[in-house]
């Protein structure tokens, strides 16, 4: 019988990596473009608003905001990728909006705060919870997208 690979989390594989000289490291054999690509802005708004508007959000969940700068492409890398495992939906290139249990917002926090610790930088991240109504109140500056009609925020009226 082969031996059975256990699963190491985020923080265990950034270790590793940080041990194998994270910031000194060439860059790794493949693209990282795919984690700089976002999707047409529509797609990322529809999926914002799939998130705000449903109808029977957990009690237990909060909605939140991952936003970041980053200057290693591999820390940035791994960072999106973690998100995304943990259903983080990104609206932006460095932006993140999740809606989710109390417990994953502070894994989330914890696991990027150490990440953060883990070698010399000048890097940001912030975390910041957001209430369903104000980001209802979210506009959208530089597209011609109109937030409130897909919110069915505006009235229109008859003569």
């Amino acid at each position: 019988m082969g031996k059975r690979k256990t699963a190491d989390s985020y923080v265990a594989i950034l270790k590793k990596l940080r041990g194998a000289g994270l910031e000194e490291s060439p860059p790794i054999n493949r693209s990282l473009t795919n984690s700089d690509e976002t999707e047409p802005l529509n797609v990322r708004i529809n999926k914002v608003l799939g998130i705000i508007n449903q109808n029977k959000r957990p009690a237990g969940n909060m909605l939140f905001f991952i936003m970041y700068d980053i200057e290693s492409n591999k820390v940035r890398y791994n960072i999106v990728k973690y998100l995304e495992r943990k259903g983080c939906t990104r609206i932006q290139k460095s932006i993140f909006l999740a809606d989710a249990p109390t417990d994953v917002y502070n894994s989330i926090r914890t696991d990027l705060a150490e990440v953060q610790a883990m070698y010399d930088n000048h890097d940001s991240i912030i975390i910041c919870p957001i209430s369903p109504d104000l980001i209802r109140s979210m506009r959208i500056i530089g597209q011609n997208i109109d937030i409130d009609l897909i919110m069915k925020n505006k009235n229109t009226l008859f003569f």
